[in-house]
């Protein structure tokens, strides 16, 4: 029996099985089983030696990547012609677009990447009509930009489908990682404790973590539960290769429905109505989509000079925070190695200015000095010894790949 034919073969026994808690194990094993052929099935997909299409391969750039995702036809490439400069190619049929096509959208002095990608059908997840490459892309996006027809959303159900498709690969969109800690041993057996009741799984958890535990062979680690969890909430710890992106749901085609249908969708959570077509609401989704990219745009300036206020440094939530510390990685290495500390102006600074560490948040427009040790400061410090020795061991590696360089130089001319 294939991978295909035992999930077809355990979807079943979940549906024929009553919920309730008698069963609640049961289905808890059989969930972790489903979860675990999914992701052979995935490896299987990308090692198999049969035919397959050129992945799509886009170099990251700008502060910060949007991918469109959506089924064909749904208004994707008019879309980014909209908000960005590139022209896509679009057209009444499906299909229109069959490769990864990149934009740049500049707004409030940022760069946001915007990623035009093929529509995607039911059985994406399989990799029908080049499916797999498509959620490759969303796993690295900051933010899926899901776009959605609103004169077919009502009997075709596009968001259930798509929400479908991502959640079988591992994507998890709009959800924050479970406050689970998995601490794998060498001996010792299972060792499982919560700080707070546990409702969703069943009335002994305790049995439940072990039945699923025992399908990955993870027979010794300590579980620390610190949040009412369930058992896809495990799960996903216990495979440890899902990734939580942010998903913001745009509605086109609002000027073929009526008002009242507006009204219901715009009222979904994590949604926003629009029409490329006929212009409406573009703005009000450019706006949606910085605020859900959680981008922080920070001044910097030099002791006793004016801030520059040309080019920000932007932040982002997403990817390494919005801290003094972030901001000193940004900008150099160097700069965070020598820190003492920072002067900071705006809606972050209790007082302006206020003197803060690496730890402090910054928010939006802030106006950031950050002050470096002195030479006396850098001896002082207990890592300057180590920072020495690691120059001085950098500075002979590199000479002696010099010096090796021009004696095989030398040599080839003696030959």
């Amino acid at each position: 029996m294939g991978v295909v034919e035992k999930i077809k073969e355990i979807e079943d026994e979940m549906a024929r099985t009553q919920k309730n808690k008698a069963t609640n194990y049961h289905l808890g094993t059989l969930k972790a089983k489903l979860a675990k052929l999914k992701s052979e099935l995935l490896i299987d997909g990308k090692s198999s030696g049969g035919p397959t299409g050129e992945a799509f391969d886009v170099a990251r750039a700008g502060d910060a990547r949007v991918a469109l995702i959506g089924f064909p036809s749904v208004g994707k490439s008019s879309l980014l012609n909209a908000i960005t400069e590139t022209k896509s190619e679009a057209a009444g049929y499906e299909f229109t677009t069959l490769t990864c096509i990149p934009g740049n959208l500049y707004h409030k002095g940022t760069r946001i990447q915007v990623l035009d990608l093929p529509g995607i059908i039911e059985g994406a997840a399989q990799g029908k009509g080049r499916g797999k490459e498509v959620i490759a892309v969303a796993r690295s996006a900051d933010l899926v930009l899901m776009v959605l027809d609103a004169q077919k959303e009502g009997l075709q159900r596009h968001r259930e489908i798509l929400e479908g498709e991502l959640e079988s690969v591992g994507i998890r969109l709009n959800k924050s990682p479970p406050d689970i800690t998995l601490d794998k041993k060498t001996s010792g057996g299972i060792k499982f404790n919560n700080t707070v009741p546990l409702t969703k799984m069943g009335p002994d958890p305790q049995k439940t973590c072990l039945n699923i535990l025992k399908q990955y062979k993870i027979n010794n680690a300590e579980v620390l539960m610190r949040e009412d969890c369930s058992v896809d909430d495990l799960i996903d710890v216990c495979m440890g290769n899902r990734k939580y992106v942010r998903c913001l749901y745009a509605y086109n085609k609002i000027d073929t429905i009526t008002i009242e249908e507006i009204d219901s969708l715009a009222r979904m959570p994590s949604s926003t109505v629009m029409s490329v077509m006929a212009d409406l609401n573009i703005d009000v989704l450019i706006d949606h989509i910085w605020d859900y990219l959680g981008l922080t745009r920070i001044y910097t300036k030099r002791r006793g000079q004016p801030p520059d206020l040309s080019e920000p440094v932007v932040l982002s939530s997403i990817r390494k925070g919005t801290t003094v510390k972030s901001l000193c990685q940004n900008v150099s290495q160097q700069m965070l190695r020598d820190f003492s500390f920072a002067m900071v102006w705006g809606l972050s600074a209790k007082h302006e200015p206020q003197r803060c560490g690496l730890s402090h948040e910054l928010q939006d427009e802030d106006v950031v000095q950050v002050v470096t040790m002195s030479a006396k400061e850098q001896r002082n410090d207990k890592n300057y010894q180590r920072q020495v020795q690691a120059f001085e061991d950098a500075y002979k590696k590199k000479k002696k790949a010099a010096k090796e360089l021009k004696q095989k130089k030398v040599g080839r001319l003696v030959r």
